[in-house]
């Protein structure tokens, strides 16, 4: 088995040894960018051996202006089906066709004669962000698509690798970076809404006797600070997979993954608000770092007289819906993006569902 190289590393070398000389030679002064975006552990950097077991390998996306793509897509692909080599840096150029039983996989596949079955996919940039995110590239954002486009499908945009541009796809990508101002706040709102719903809860099941239920909702609310202290960093989240990992990497890790840990561990109810107090103290602590609002208190206290020690969510949601200057985004109700109030692989994955989804907004 060859040395592992991580994918957007591959895609790299790929595109700059085998692809760019084919594409400068039978195709000189063509406008396009050459990129690895969208979809893939490897696009996120978090690939490892295993990965390449898997719809993996020595890839592109090409990207070409729209009358190019008319004219030269076939024409492109045929020449790369003909004159890429068998095996880049060990690795197998030709790809197995797409799986229908496994959501269209195509696996690496060892050929010594005939067309390279590749993966240099090319598409337009109109194209890709309809296929990522069923927007069109001509239109304004508008606060009800940010509150339907998945963040995996945002992370995977935004992140990834984009080795050659002649046709801006750098500027596509930079519309959506992060969200505006006030869509950031409302969904803000919405996370500490989330947590002041359920954090008194977890002492009031393990009170009666639930333990199950009490783990069941510190399991809960630790996600919920997971995705909390993304949205204050200004990151997107990816999806399940991914999240921990992703989570370990960002600056506040080093102080809520112990409490997070020990709330998810703990044997008793009591053992999971010693953990959690301190993880909301230390939101409470990046809340008001980032000035946003006027200081919030950033100490646990009994719910309103019972023995369970809360940070008081709904104040943080209160007051950062209030700061919201957009008076529709300001009434909205806090139910978040589709991220935050669903994690169906089925709602998240299905971009065509966005339109419908959008009413929740618009009504």
């Amino acid at each position: 088995m060859p040395d592992f190289i991580p994918g957007l590393v591959l895609g790299e070398l790929f595109y700059r040894e085998a692809v760019m000389p084919i594409l400068d030679r039978h195709f000189p002064g063509l406008p396009y960018a050459a990129a690895l975006v969208g979809s893939g552990s490897e696009v996120l950097g978090y690939d490892t051996p295993m990965s390449t077991d898997h719809h993996w390998g020595p890839r592109l996306l090409l990207f070409l202006n729209e009358a190019d793509y008319d004219r030269l897509r076939q024409n492109i692909h045929d020449v790369l089906a003909w004159q890429l080599p068998y095996t880049f840096r060990g690795y197998s150029t030709h790809f197995t066709p797409p799986n229908p039983d496994d959501n269209g996989t195509q696996l690496l596949q060892t050929i010594s004669s005939g067309p390279v079955n590749h993966r240099v996919e090319m598409l337009t940039l109109r194209q890709f962000f309809k296929s990522a995110l069923d927007f069109d590239l001509d239109s304004d954002i508008e606060p009800a698509d940010w509150l339907t486009f998945p963040q995996q499908r945002l992370l995977g945009i935004t992140r990834g690798a984009v080795y050659h541009d002649d046709v801006g796809l750098e500027a596509a990508r930079a519309r959506f970076t992060f969200y505006p101002r006030d869509l950031w706040l409302y969904l803000l709102a919405s996370g500490w809404a989330r947590i002041g719903q359920e954090e008194p809860f977890v002492g009031r099941t393990g009170s009666v006797g639930d333990d199950v239920g009490s783990q069941v909702l510190a399991a809960r609310l630790c996600r919920d600070v997971i995705r909390l202290a993304f949205l204050m960093e200004r990151q997107y989240a990816p999806y399940s997979k991914w999240l921990g990992t992703a989570f370990a990497r960002l600056d506040c890790a080093p102080r809520l993954l112990p409490l997070l840990r020990g709330a998810m561990l703990a044997q008793t109810w009591h053992e999971r608000e010693e953990c959690l107090s301190p993880a909301y103290e230390t939101l409470a602590q990046m809340h008001n770092a980032l000035g946003v609002t006027e200081p919030l208190p950033t100490t646990v206290s009994p719910f309103f007289g019972r023995p369970f020690q809360v940070i008081h969510g709904d104040r943080f949601a209160a007051a950062l819906q209030a700061a919201i200057e957009d008076e529709t985004l300001r009434r909205l109700p806090l139910i978040g993006s589709i991220d935050q109030f669903s994690d169906s692989t089925d709602l998240l994955e299905n971009i065509r569902l966005r339109q419908q989804l959008k009413q929740l907004y618009t009504a």
